[in-house]
């Protein structure tokens, strides 16, 4: 079996060595015409070759245009990441504050302003106020009729709060630091 391996291989094997003579040029395609692709030259290194181009290249983002702002926007609201509570701008005036928040979550809003106050058994119920607002980027209330002075913290409710596209329910709540009604 090994002979029968060895004399059936044995014609390859041969045919492959040659008289050490160089091939013949008569079975070698013609060169093109031009620069050859790759020129070797004994001793030196070959260069790449380089590709150029003509032209521009593609822009890497679409254009962008931007929406037009208006004098309801005038107020710069931060995006939601990492927030838990809704933003809002509490202005004291007199025995009154003026809260302005992002009316981005529902067109439905109820503000209260809470006092501060310790007061010993149960607690007052806090006195909401519902908004509507009317499809602008800034939601505002005044909360009339306070203590001159007295601390409060302003809280603010979203029932109406949208949903994200992955069911994820947006910022429902704020809460503002105390302030004092001038």
């Amino acid at each position: 079996m090994r002979r029968g391996l060895a004399l059936a291989v044995l014609p390859f094997l041969l045919g492959a060595c040659g008289d050490g003579s160089s091939p013949s040029t008569s079975a070698s395609p013609t060169a093109a015409a031009g620069e050859a692709y790759v020129n070797v030259e004994p001793g030196r290194a070959t260069p790449s070759t380089v590709a150029k181009r003509t032209g521009t290249f593609p822009p890497a983002l679409p254009p962008v245009s931007f929406l037009p702002t208006s004098e309801q926007c005038a107020i710069a609201w931060n995006q939601d990441i990492g927030r838990v509570l809704i933003p809002m701008i509490v202005t004291p005036a007199a025995r009154s504050l003026k809260v302005q928040w992002p009316a981005r979550y529902g067109n439905v809003y109820r503000v209260a302003a809470v006092p501060q106050e310790i007061v010993s058994g149960a607690q007052p119920e806090p006195v909401w106020k519902t908004v509507t607002t009317a499809g602008g980027c800034t939601g505002s209330a005044t909360i009339s009729g306070l203590k001159s002075g007295a601390a409060y913290v302003v809280w603010l409710d979203a029932p109406d709060t949208p949903r994200g596209p992955d069911n994820s329910r947006s910022l429902y709540s704020g809460r503002s630091d105390v302030v004092k009604p001038l």
